[in-house]
Order: C-alpha cells, then structure tokens, then sequence
C-alpha cells in the first residue's frame, strides 16, 4: 500500500519522470561519485549476526550473488519482508555506525538487508537521525552516504530520499526547531559530493508546495550555501570536516596521480599511490577520470590503457569498479562532448580496445548497445532544442517578457541543455544593437536565480569561447563583446571572480577565447568598473540605469522623511533588480554622510541585510563603490572619509561585508 501511495507522490515523480537509474554494472546517473572515507577499524560483532569474518572485503562483494554475499555478512540472513520490518531493522544499523563510524560494517549490515526498494527510507533516516545529534553525526552521515553512493545508492533513490525529506520538513522542525537550516547544508553538502545533480534543487522545488518549509530549505541552501565564494569549501568545512579525505580532496589525488604517471611513465609509483589512498569503492572514479584524460590529450592514451590493463591484471581494480568507470562516462558522454567535440568517437574506440583485450567484460557492449539509438535521439532532442531555443529567444527579444520565457523554457524539459541556451542568447545578442545586448544580460541574471546552476553558466560561456574564432567571422568585434558578456555576468553575481579563472583553465592557453577571459578580468580591475559595465549597453531593459538610480534616491528620500521601514524594504524588492542593490548601498550611505539622522538609514541596510534582501556579496560592492568615489564625495562632504571609516567599522561588526573587502 505505501507503495502505491509513494508512486504518486511527488517523490516518485521526482525520481520517475526526471532522474534516469543507471543500467550496466550499476553505476549512478549524473555522474555520481562515492568515496570510502577510511574510519578506524573496530573488531566488534553484532549479537546473533552469528559473526563477522576479519578478512572479509565488502570489495568481494561486487562478484558474490547477493544470497550468498548475505549469508557471508549476516549468519541468519534476516530480510525484512516489510517496509516496517525495515525501518525496525535501520535504526540499530545507523545507531551502531554512529557509535563506531565503520564505513564497511554499515555497508556490509545494509547489503545484508536486502530490500533495495526501501533503500531511498534509509537515506530519510539516517539523516533525519543525525540532525538531532551533534555536528560529529552530521559530517558521518554525509560521509556514509557519500561512500554507499556508486555500491549500493542509486542516483534515483537518493533523490527520493532527499525528496521524502523535504516533503516532511514541516514534521522535523517540530522536534528539530533549526530543522530548515540543517536539512539545508545536507542538501548542499550532496549536491557539492555530486551525489545530488544541481538541478535536483529546481526539479524539486516544482514539485513541491510553494509556501511549504521544503521550499524554504531549498531556498536556503542555494542562496547561503552554493552560491556563496568557496561555497564546495564552506560547505565540507561545516561540521568540521572528514577524519580522512572529502569528497574534493579524494578527487584531486586522483588527478595528481594520473597527471604524474603521464609525465614520469612510472606505472609501478603509479600503482603504489592508488593503493596508498586506501579507497577499492572508489576506483570507478580513477577509471572515469584516466578515460578522460586519454581523450582530452590523445599522445597519452598508450600510457592510460596501459594503466587500466596491467591494474585489472594484477586485480588491482576490479572488474566491477573497471565496468563502473566506463558507465559513469558512458552517462556523461553528451556533456564531455560539450569540451570534446569527438568524445563519442573516442569512447566507443576505449570500450572496442578493452573488451577485446578482455580487461573490460564483454558485457558491457551489450549493454550499452542500445545507447547507439540514445544517442541519435540525443542528437536529434539537441537540433530541435535548438530550433525551439531560437525562437523562444526571438520572442522575448520582441517582448522584454521574462516570466514568460522562462515558462516556455521550462516547457521544453532540458535543464541538461541549459548552456546550449545560454550560447545562443548570448550569440544571437552579439549580432543585434545594444537593447538586445542589454536584455540578454538581464535575462542571464533572472535565470541564475530561477533555472541555471553556475555549472550551467560556465558551461555556456566556455562553450562560447571555444568557438570565439568561427563567431569573430561573422562578428567583427565579438571577442570584446564577450568579455562585456563575461565582466556583466560578474557584476550582477551570475559568475563570481573565481570562475573566471576556472574557465580560463578550460580552455586553450593563448586561444582566442582564453585571451577573452583576460579581457574581462581587466575590464572588472579597472577604476569605477562596476558602473562603467552596468552602463556599457545602456542600462535596463524595462527602464534605463538612471531611471533605476532615480527610483531608488526617491525612495531612499521619502523613508528618510518618515517612511515606513517595512514599506522601504518592499519598494527595494519591487524595484526587481536584486543584482543592481550595491546602488541601493551607494545611495544609502552617501545619505547618511549628508543627513542628520544617518542612524535611520543605517537602520534600513541592517534590515535588508537581515531579510536577505541585499546579499553580502552586493552589500560589499555598495561599499567598494563609495570607497573608489571617497575623493569626489570630499569636496562636498569634507568628513566623507572619517564617516564612511565609522560605517565600514560597524558593517564589519555585524558581518554585512566579505572578508577580502579589508
């Protein structure tokens, strides 16, 4: 009956109608990763689990039936034969990995469970369990799931499990009173662990009520948490951090181990530093990780393929990991195509090599087989998503209608395509006057904060500057229009500085593209560079920068002269420009400086500031703009700077400016 009941619930139709379970050697959808955080090992066995073998290795596990693989765990091969059978048999499993934090013991207890149908219940209680405990569970529960990912947790059940969660945040906050926020930094925490897609936060948020708590922690997770600077550090770092490797770090070894073996040819160093990092369940990733740096640089695939042979050989990575490497790519073959226009080519050639000389089960062509016609449909989805695109473009470009292109875009369900858009707003703006140019850019403002992830941005504009060449023949001046492109994006805090310099590493050194990059960040270096940008189109769509400057002196005046702070706070929000608010700061603060009663004014930032309603990223930009205007704002204010010193000394205090702002 709950069965019946789940399957439609939003739940379900998250996991059914969006997320696709991964098939062939069970690897998880979009491009999940697990990694084995290596705890101390404890010798304790469980009563009547009729014991536990010392030199068993849950490794084993992927080539035992999963009978015989519960009867090696579990002396009684107890399987529950209902969900309530289940979630009595959850809570000793969880309350004793808390107490020991035995990664392998709790992967081993839940294999031995069987029911992988209830799997998604497991998810809901572990964390449920963890936020009314102290920051030490919190962090065991991330790293638990983070290593059950690609072995036991499929992608379709974890987002289930996080969906069932937000469907009973109402529930958690009557127990757990800062429920919202801890349930937030678990949603980000899995989304920065990848084993959460980005777009789980918009899927579910259309699928859930809009006034509903669910939607607040979505809400708080995306705005404090992953659009924050160094969000993926600031996230890992929340409950003070893993005993051994997150996520990132895991990650990153694996790159330098692979990017040394490339350079010194020395497999055996190679071999010796996987086998250091202590992580068998994370192998997959090394697998995914070398078949990509063999396509990206083709002079090193001998070297690659013969790491990936001789491993298997000497059973260093096993068969099942070997397998779930290459179906991890073979799930993200469309966006690596994205960087590496002939990666589809270049994959099917790696699979042909492996199978036929028999380090990747023959097994796998056969299931993968039917990918051959997923792949013409994905490149058909692509040219008709393109078609559509033009054309939603086209009408907005005629309309100035936001909402509804959004709706329109959201109708054609390919949040997967989001940077493909992105290239053609953008490219379309780029051969039309400055009024396009300007909309282009507000609309890229209005989506970061409805449908794309900054992933989905740098995607675009990479996509963009790999292609910088062909578009300087058909736009004379395209490369300085990009830069604008890029430095806007940056201004209205759709990219941060940081991921300029992550797509500048994307691309060619000294290609036209990545000349671009340079171009913006120099334009963003100069003096006054923030409204020189704003302006460099002519300001808005809807109505010019300085009608949007008049506005906000009117209202700034009019609370000034005994105005309603609520009031004030709700004409800011109805200005609807929440990436122009450093104007909003500016104004502010020079009417302090010229006004008598500057505690009013001050008054009116703590309160936007405490709604949310200016972030702390345009709070900083206000104050830089009137620090880069101190030497004007003294002919008429001669003590400009002893006044703004006083405010710069109380934001600090109450934490409304980023650190790197002193």
């Amino acid at each position: 009956m709950a069965a019946e009941e789940g399957a439609r619930s939003p739940t379900r139709m998250l996991a059914e109608g969006h997320l696709r379970v991964a098939t062939g050697g069970g690897a998880p959808a979009d491009g999940g990763i697990a990694v084995r955080h290596l705890p101390h090992h404890h010798a304790s066995k469980r009563e009547g689990a009729g014991g536990k073998n010392e030199q068993y290795n849950l490794e084993d596990v992927d080539s035992v039936p999963s009978k015989m693989s519960n009867k090696l765990v579990n002396g009684n091969n107890k399987v529950p034969a209902t969900l309530d059978d289940y979630k009595s048999l959850l809570v000793p499993v969880i309350e004793e990995y808390f107490s020991t934090g035995d990664v392998e013991l709790a992967a081993s207890e839940l294999r031995s469970l069987g029911s992988d149908q209830f799997h998604s219940y497991f998810i809901k209680k572990l964390i449920s369990m963890a936020m009314d405990r102290h920051d030490k569970e919190k962090e065991m529960a991330s790293i638990l799931l983070s290593a059950l990912y690609a072995d036991l947790l499929g992608s379709s059940k974890m987002s289930e499990g996080f969906m069932m969660l937000l469907e009973s945040t109402e529930d958690l906050s009557v127990d757990i009173p800062d429920a919202i926020d801890v349930l937030s930094v678990f949603v980000a925490r899995a989304v920065v662990d990848e084993i959460l897609p980005p777009v789980f936060l918009t899927r579910a948020r259309a699928l859930l009520p809009e006034f509903s708590k669910g939607i607040e922690v979505l809400q708080v997770a995306e705005k404090s948490y992953l659009s924050a600077p160094h969000y993926a550090e600031l996230v890992e770092r929340k409950w003070g951090g893993s005993t051994q490797f997150t996520v990132e770090e895991a990650k990153r070894r694996i790159q330098d181990i692979l990017k040394e073996y490339i350079e010194s040819g020395d497999i055996d160093e190679a071999f010796r530093c996987i086998r250091e990092l202590g992580l068998p369940f994370f192998h997959h990733e090394v697998v995914k990780r070398a078949l990509t740096l063999s396509m990206e640089n083709l002079s090193s695939q001998p070297l690659i393929l013969k790491l990936l042979k001789e491993s298997t050989a000497g059973c260093l990575i096993s068969s099942n990991q070997m397998s779930k490497g290459f179906c991890r790519l073979a799930e993200s073959i469309d966006d690596l195509s994205l960087d590496i226009p002939s990666a589809k080519i270049l994959f099917d050639k790696l699979v042909l090599t492996a199978t036929s000389e028999g380090w990747l089960d023959a097994s796998f062509t056969t299931s993968s087989a039917p990918n051959e016609d997923m792949r013409n449909a994905s490149g058909e989805k692509i040219k008709h998503f393109k078609e559509e695109s033009g054309h939603i473009i086209q009408e907005y470009f005629l309309s100035d209608d936001v909402p509804e292109l959004i709706i329109s875009l959201q109708e054609l369900s390919a949040p997967e395509y989001n940077p493909i858009f992105l290239k053609k707003l953008i490219t379309l703006a780029m051969d039309r006057k400055n009024r396009e140019k300007e909309m282009a850019s507000a609309l890229l403002s209005s989506l970061s904060l409805e449908l794309f992830s900054t992933d989905d941005i740098m995607k675009g504009f990479i996509l963009l500057l790999q292609s910088a060449e062909d578009t300087a023949l058909d736009i004379v001046d395209a490369p300085s229009e990009l830069a604008l492109f890029l430095a806007r994006a940056v201004i209205d805090e759709v990219l941060i500085p940081l991921n300029l310099d992550e797509i500048g590493n994307r691309l060619r050194p000294n290609s036209s593209g990545s000349q671009t990059v340079q171009m913006a960040r120099a334009l963003l270096a100069a003096r006054h560079s923030g409204e020189r940008i704003l302006r460099c189109w002519g300001g808005g769509t809807g109505w010019a920068v300085e009608d949007a400057k008049d506005k906000i002196a009117k209202l700034l005046e009019e609370y000034n002269t005994g105005g309603d702070l609520g009031e004030a706070c709700q004409c800011i929000r109805d200005l609807g420009m929440p990436f122009f608010n450093h104007e909003v700061v500016k104004k502010a603060l020079v009417m302090a400086m010229e006004k008598e009663n500057e505690a009013r004014i001050l008054a009116l930032l703590q309160e936007c500031f405490g709604e949310g309603l200016i972030t702390i990223n345009q709070m900083t930009l206000g104050f830089s703009r009137v620090k880069e205007g101190l030497d004007d704002l003294i002919l008429d204010i001669p003590n400009a700077q002893e006044k703004f010193g006083a405010y710069v000394d109380l934001a600090t205090e109450r934490g409304w400016l980023l650190p790197s702002f002193a």
